[in-house]
C-alpha cells in the first residue's frame, strides 16, 4: 500500500508561494552586492588618487586587497557555516559588509583600506555561501537560479561604475560619499534576508567535501581550471581598476570614463547564460578557450594599436570576459565526477586562482609608474590573454580529475 498524498491547502500553498518569492528576492539582492561596492572604486580612481595623494601602485591595492581577502576567507567559510548555518552567516557577511562600506568612507588613508579589507571578508563569504543555498532551495532550477543572481551581480557592478561619478560630483563628500551609498543597498538585502533566519541550515556537506581529501591538488588538470580562474579574474579587475583612467588619459572625460566601464560590464551579461548553455552541450570546451582567449587579444590589441573604435574594444574585452567567468565556473562541473571534487576544485581555484589575481592591478599600476604611460601594462595584460587561451584550452580536455 503506497503513501497517502498530501494534499495542500490554499492557504498552505499561498503561504509555499511567498517563501519562494522571499527566497529570490533574498538570492536576487545578495548577488547585487557581491561586485557594486568593488566595481564603483574603478571609475573613482581620479578621485581617490588627486584626493590622497598615494602612487598608482599603492592605489591598485584597494583592487587587490579584496582579492586577497577572497583567496584567505573562502577555505574557511565552509567551517564557519558548519557552526553558525548557512542563513545565518550570509546575514553576518551582510552586517560586515555595511560596516565595511561606511568605514571605507570615513576620512582617512587607514579607514580606506581597512573598510576594504573587511568588505573583501563579507564578500567572500557570499561568494562561497551562496550557491550553496541556491543549491539547497532550488535542487532542480540551480541553472536558472545562478544565472538569475550572476545577472544581478553583473548587472549592479556594472551599474555602480557608471553613476558612481555623478554621485561623487553632486555630493559634498565628492568620492567617500559615493561609496558610503553603496551601504544602503546592502542594508537592504540584510533586512530581506531575515526571513531565511527561520530555516537555517549547517553546510555539513560542503564541510565534509572540503576536507575529505586533499589529492586533487596533486592534479594537472586541476592546475589548468586554477589558472584559467585566476587569469581571467586578474584582467577583469585590472580593467575593473585602470579602464576609466586609461580612457582619461586619452581626453575622455571622468563621467564618460566611468559608464565605459559599464559597457564592458554590460557586455558580458548575457555571455553569462550563453556559455554554459553551449558548453554544457559539448564533448570539449577547448573551442571556447579559444575564442574567449581571441576576443581578448582582438580587444586588448585594439585598444593598444588604436584610439579610434575605443567602445568596439571594450565591448570585445567583456564578452571575453563573460565567457571566461562563465567557462571557468563550468569546469567546476565538468571536470570532477562527483560534489565531492566539485567542492575541491571550486576551493583551490578560487583561492589559488584570487591570489593570482591579486597581483594584476598592482603589478599594472607598478608598470605604468615604471614606464610612464599604458603601452606596456596593456602588452602584460595581451600576454595573459595568450596564457587564458593555453590553460583553457588544457582545461577544456574531455576528462575529469583523477583523486
Amino acid at each position: 500500500m503506497g503513501e497517502p498524498e498530501i494534499i495542500e491547502t490554499p492557504n498552505q500553498q499561498k503561504n509555499s508561494n511567498w517563501a519562494t518569492i522571499l527566497i529570490i528576492l533574498g538570492i536576487i539582492f545578495v548577488g547585487a552586492n557581491l561586485r557594486a561596492p568593488l566595481t564603483a572604486i574603478g571609475s573613482l580612481m581620479p578621485f581617490i588618487r588627486e584626493d590622497v595623494a598615494v602612487s598608482n601602485a599603492l592605489l591598485g591595492t584597494i583592487t587587490t586587497v579584496p582579492l586577497l581577502a577572497f583567496a584567505f576567507l573562502s577555505p574557511l567559510t565552509p567551517k564557519i557555516s558548519q557552526k553558525f548555518g548557512i542563513q545565518k552567516t550570509i546575514l553576518f557577511s551582510f552586517i560586515l559588509l555595511s560596516i565595511g562600506i561606511v568605514l571605507r568612507s570615513v576620512v582617512g588613508v587607514p579607514s580606506l583600506f581597512i573598510g576594504t579589507i573587511i568588505i573583501g571578508l563579507a564578500i567572500a563569504i557570499s561568494n562561497v555561501l551562496l550557491p550553496v543555498f541556491i543549491k539547497m532551495s532550488f535542487p532542480q532550477g540551480v541553472g536558472i537560479m545562478t544565472g538569475v543572481y550572476s545577472v544581478f551581480m553583473n548587472l549592479f557592478g556594472a551599474l555602480s561604475s557608471g553613476v558612481s561619478v555623478p554621485l561623487a560630483e553632486g555630493n559634498p563628500l565628492s568620492w567617500r560619499g559615493a561609496l558610503g551609498a553603496w551601504a544602503i543597498l546592502s542594508i537592504i538585502a540584510a533586512i530581506i534576508w531575515l526571513p531565511q533566519l527561520r530555516h537555517n541550515h549547517p553546510s555539513e556537506k560542503i564541510e565534509d567535501a572540503a576536507t575529505k581529501s586533499k589529492s586533487i591538488w596533486k592534479s594537472p588538470l586541476a592546475w589548468k581550471v586554477t589558472v584559467f580562474m585566476g587569469l581571467q579574474s586578474l584582467i577583469f579587475y585590472t580593467m575593473m581598476t585602470w579602464l576609466p583612467a586609461i580612457l582619461q588619459s586619452r581626453g575622455y572625460e571622468t563621467d564618460t570614463a566611468g559608464w565605459m566601464l559599464s559597457v564592458m560590464q554590460f557586455a558580458l551579461i548575457p555571455f553569462t547564460f550563453v556559455i554554459p548553455i553551449i558548453a554544457d552541450k559539448m564533448k570539449n570546451q577547448r573551442s571556447l578557450a579559444l575564442f574567449t582567449a581571441s576576443f581578448y587579444i582582438i580587444g586588448i590589441a585594439g585598444f593598444l594599436l588604436t584610439n579610434v573604435l575605443s567602445v568596439l574594444w571594450i565591448i570585445l574585452i567583456g564578452i571575453a570576459t563573460g565567457s571566461a567567468f562563465s567557462l571557468s565556473m563550468m569546469f567546476f562541473t565538468l571536470r570532477t565526477k562527483d560534489e565531492t571534487q566539485a567542492a575541491e576544485l571550486s576551493g583551490m581555484a578560487q583561492s589559488l586562482g584570487y591570489t593570482l589575481a591579486a597581483f594584476g592591478p598592482v603589478l599594472f599600476g607598478y608598470l605604468h609608474d615604471l614606464t610612464g604611460g599604458w603601452n606596456i601594462p596593456l602588452c602584460m595584460l595581451a600576454l595573459i590573454a595568450v596564457c587564458i587561451g593555453i590553460s583553457g584550452f588544457g582545461a577544456g580536455k574531455d576528462e575529469t580529475v583523477k583523486a
